[in-house]
């Protein structure tokens, strides 16, 4: 049997090389919005049994750069927000209770809540820093049309019927969070298309069928559509000016390959200069490129559409993002729906950026114990200041006092 267990996880091993993702990654915006910026994501996040534990260091919370000084009340709010999905699960459901129970108007009873019900840690990474990279991701605003004509011929896909999803655990548990994604040829799985294939060749997704992939919109412009997949979830502003709310549904199992970093390779920008802003001002300059730029990227997201009376985009945790509240974090390190501070600087600046945030939301780049991406909210503000964000932060987890905060890479206690 331990032989058989044994051959089991070395194929699957080789199944994994070629087409996996984390179960963690995009749903909704995150689902993996890897940032524009970012030089290069995995394929797969680490096994389990190879990723070292980071460090939590209990501190006071006159510790925290600021924290008698920010404002809590808009933090409890989006904490509450997560607490639908977290109410149920201990050590959640008391203090989801009393946290409903505190009046948001009262900064100081808000405050009282947070010193009272959590113990703040210190995030330190495996390689023992407490300072790493924090970028930024938004929801952003496309024109498009429900029907084919005119500049409008970029489809956005749903998800098509022949992608075939097998979640690895249900076969071999030391598998788990991974995922594999293929389609069938015969009797035998193979990769699911890539970019190249889907929009070069014009392989259309589900082929098998006529309507097996359904375009939810078309749009006018490529690169759009292609940042649109990167954020992970969107809205399309149809010519009424009515909008359709799109969230991440699902991804053809390739690894996501940044733009940017292509983009430094080549010779056509600089680290220093790479930005959404810059590479779309490349993309405009060299129209001739363009496809071959983007096809750099194997990785192509399948969307759905959401209710578009939601407060905000569906993230990983399964509740709306709050603009300036919700964060995307690495899952093995930072378990999603807990408070986290975070003391950055803004865009392109040395102003102080010190909040407490709730982790409500993953990303294919957002990799590390010590790594965040700061939700910035809807359309072109919020993309420029996402766009621009590289910087350099902190964290401190804010863990249900009495709790023993996660050890390492699994995110339970």
């Amino acid at each position: 049997m331990r032989r058989i267990r044994i051959h089991l996880l070395l194929a699957a091993a080789l199944l994994l090389t070629a087409a996996c993702t984390s179960i963690s990654s995009p749903p909704a915006v995150a689902s993996c919005p890897p940032p524009a910026d970012c030089p290069a994501c995995p394929a797969c996040p680490p096994s389990r049994q190879s990723t070292p534990d980071a460090r939590y260091e209990a501190v006071a919370w006159g510790d925290i750069p600021s924290w008698r000084d920010v404002t809590l009340a808009p933090s409890l709010r989006a904490f509450l927000v997560g607490c639908a999905k977290l109410g149920s699960a201990s050590p959640w459901r008391g203090v989801c209770e009393r946290g409903r129970d505190v009046p948001t108007e009262d900064e100081g009873r808000v405050r009282g809540f947070f010193e009272l019900e959590f113990t703040p840690y210190r995030v330190v990474s495996p390689e023992q820093s407490d300072r790493g990279l924090v970028t930024g991701y938004y929801e952003p605003v496309v024109q498009g049309r429900l029907t084919k004509g005119g500049d409008f011929v970029y489809p956005v896909y749903g998800v098509p019927d022949d992608l075939i999803v097998v979640d690895l655990a249900t076969v071999v548990p030391e598998l788990k969070p991974f995922r594999l994604r293929g389609r069938l040829e015969g009797r035998r799985l193979v990769p699911y298309y890539s970019r190249s294939e889907i929009e070069d060749r014009g392989v259309r997704p589900g082929s098998a069928g006529s309507d097996a992939a359904p375009v939810l919109a078309w749009v006018a412009d490529p690169v759009e559509l292609f940042f649109l997949q990167i954020q992970g979830s969107g809205q399309v502003e149809l010519e009424s000016g009515e909008r359709i709310r799109l969230g991440y549904a699902d991804q053809n199992g390739h690894p996501y390959r940044s733009l940017g970093r292509y983009l430094i390779d080549k010779g056509e920008l600089t680290l220093e200069q790479v930005s959404m802003q810059s590479i779309k001002a490349w993309t405009r300059a060299n129209p001739d490129k363009v496809q071959e730029a983007l096809n750099a990227n194997p990785s192509y997201v399948f969307f759905r559409q959401l209710p578009a009376e939601d407060a905000g985009p569906l993230g990983a945790l399964g509740v709306p993002l709050t603009a300036g509240y919700s964060v995307a974090v690495d899952p093995r390190y930072i378990p999603l729906g807990a408070p986290v501070f975070l003391a950055t600087s803004s865009p392109l600046s040395d102003q102080a950026l010190e909040r407490l945030m709730v982790a409500q939301d993953t990303g294919g780049a957002i990799r590390g114990a010590v790594r965040a991406d700061f939700y910035w909210g809807t359309g072109e503000t919020a993309g420029e200041s996402a766009g621009r964000m590289r910087q350099t932060g902190r964290m401190w987890l804010l863990w249900p006092r009495g709790e023993r905060p996660p050890r390492g890479p699994t995110g339970t206690p």
